[in-house]
């Protein structure tokens, strides 16, 4: 049976530069199935579109998102839960930064959602929370893994297992969100310069360090190094460092190509 109802919304700001996907559907902002898969076809896109160089993810209801359809997604067939996870994480494979901005709670798929962007901004009122345990059911897109790297595995166990609340203070103190603002006007302010002066990067240099930051934290540590030395050395000979250094020494606002 198809699911129905919500949105998600691809809007472009800072001359196309930066892609804003909104998520909308009502004042809590449930994601249906339909939802998740459009989230994957934006960042699609996004990631085709070479004048975009950095992604906003936020919503319009009055909560970032209160977690997913529950009704709705007992109609789906099992099958297609293949495919769970890795449609409404498509944050995480994108080259591109990516940032949530987090106003209100934070539950269920929803947190699995921003856990897989790149930064965090919230507002003071919001709260975090994989709850599914109340429904006698674990996190299934990414929740108990990237909650655990972030956190640590007590932590995660804790919060995941008693299906606790993670208050915004917490959230700041233990590294989920990187930086908290008094209301949405606030937060969306500080996204979107945020956003800006990302968009002013070299986008070379922000895909290579997204890709280096994400793979090393995977491996050992000789591995990361040696991934990042060669990074460091293929980006040498790019167009955007040798702009780069110029503008240094010019004193002058670098203009970068992303080659």
């Amino acid at each position: 049976m198809a699911l129905t109802g919500g949105e998600v919304l691809l809007e472009r700001g800072y001359e196309g530069r930066v892609a804003y996907l909104t998520l909308s559907n009502g004042p809590y902002t449930v994601i249906t199935w339909e939802m998740r898969q459009a989230v994957a076809e934006r960042f699609a896109v996004i990631d085709a579109d070479p004048d975009v160089r950095v992604v906003v993810v936020r919503s319009d209801g009055e909560h970032f998102t209160s977690g997913g359809d529950i009704a709705g997604f007992m109609e789906v067939d099992p099958i297609d839960f293949t495919d769970l996870g890795h449609n409404v994480t498509a944050a995480a494979r994108s080259p591109k930064p990516v940032i949530a901005a987090v106003d209100g709670y934070c539950f269920g798929v929803g947190l699995e959602m921003a856990l897989s962007c790149d930064i965090r901004l919230a507002t003071v009122r919001s709260q975090f929370a994989l709850p599914e345990m109340n429904l006698g059911m674990i996190p299934g897109s990414g929740g108990t893994q990237r909650l655990a790297r972030l956190i640590g595995l007590s932590r995660a166990k804790f919060h995941i297992m008693t299906a606790t609340r993670i208050q915004a203070a917490q959230a700041l103190d233990w590294g989920i969100v990187a930086g908290l603002h008094d209301d949405r006007d606030a937060l969306h302010s500080a996204v979107d310069e945020l956003a800006g002066r990302m968009a002013a990067f070299s986008p070379a240099a922000q895909r290579t360090a997204k890709e280096v930051l994400d793979k090393g934290a995977d491996g050992p540590l000789y591995t990361g190094i040696e991934l990042e030395r060669k990074a460091y050395a293929m980006l040498r000979s790019t167009h955007d460092f040798a702009e780069g250094v110029a503008a240094f020494t010019e004193k002058r606002k670098p203009e970068f190509t992303g080659r």
